[in-house]
């Protein structure tokens, strides 16, 4: 019997000593690692916290040097923006004092406009270069009377070179008035400038000036002339056809058309038939 209460005292002993060494477990916080969480068991395992991010501090831009704005552009753009709005304003809300502001704005800006036009045409007027009335067809009635005269006689010089392999064919049907209108203006254009002029008849009749013409033998269909009288400048050796024009022409408009097809380049020039052309068919 003393054994037993010997052994129990001995074991209550153990358990207050043990008791007084192992101090009472605290909850663990969240973050703790397993080292100071061992009662969670070694299976346990939580996610960390994600850490806020913080957001990455707007980047200062570098100013740029030399990139200031002109004043007077800066007063272009506010008198722009204020003109812009005025009438907005007007626009939306139309009464007496904001048509007023806006009308009186306006008159500033046209105003300012009409001087710059006036300087303009003094700068205009002291630079040949600048000036527009010395570039292209003039607009006073005795120079444009010498410009004209002037292009005549290049755009003959140059028809004349170019009659040296060059002719004109005419398409034309005998009951056509256009085509016996037009027949004169021809022939006299072939005297003047010394280009030969092929009359080639759709119908087989001919007209006056050209009464012994050539027949069609298919070239008008190959060509599509669908309406008469029609122009095309042929080269013969060549074989190359470019349309100059359809209906009644005039010896000027003859001789601007000429020209300007002539001084095109071989690839801007306009579709062209190549088919090989005899000017030695017989007349019918």
């Amino acid at each position: 019997m003393k054994i037993v209460v010997a052994l129990a005292i001995t074991a209550c002993m153990i358990t207050a000593h043990a008791q007084i060494r192992m101090p009472t477990a605290v909850a663990p916080e969240r973050n703790s690692s397993y080292w100071s969480d061992s009662q969670r068991g070694w299976h346990f395992y939580e996610d960390p916290e994600a850490e806020l991010e913080q957001p990455p501090l707007p980047k200062a831009e570098p100013r740029k040097a030399g990139l200031r704005k002109p004043p007077e552009i800066a007063a272009f753009e506010r008198l722009q923006k204020t003109l812009e709005e005025t009438r907005n304003i007007a626009i939306i809300h139309p009464t007496e004092t904001n048509v007023r502001r806006y009308m009186e704005l306006e008159a500033r800006v046209v105003n300012q406009a009409s001087l710059f036009a006036d300087v303009a045409q003094r700068v205009a007027w002291a630079t040949p270069t600048l000036d527009p009335t010395l570039h292209g067809r003039p607009v006073n009635a005795k120079a444009l009377q010498v410009f004209e005269q002037t292009q005549l006689e290049s755009r003959s010089h140059s028809v004349a070179e170019l009659a040296k392999d060059h002719v004109l064919f005419f398409f034309f049907r005998s009951d056509c008035p256009y085509c016996h209108a037009f027949a004169p203006t021809l022939t006299a254009f072939q005297a003047r400038h010394g280009i030969t002029i092929v009359a080639i008849s759709v119908d087989g009749g001919g007209i006056p000036g050209f009464a012994a013409p050539r027949r069609d033998n298919g070239i008008a269909r190959t060509l599509n002339v669908t309406q008469v009288p029609a122009v095309f400048l042929a080269q013969p050796f060549t074989g190359k056809i470019a349309p100059i024009g359809f209906g009644v022409l005039s010896e000027s408009q003859l001789l601007e058309r000429i020209n300007t097809l002539s001084a095109q380049q071989p690839e801007a020039m306009p579709p062209r038939a190549t088919t090989p052309i005899s000017l030695h068919d017989s007349p019918h």
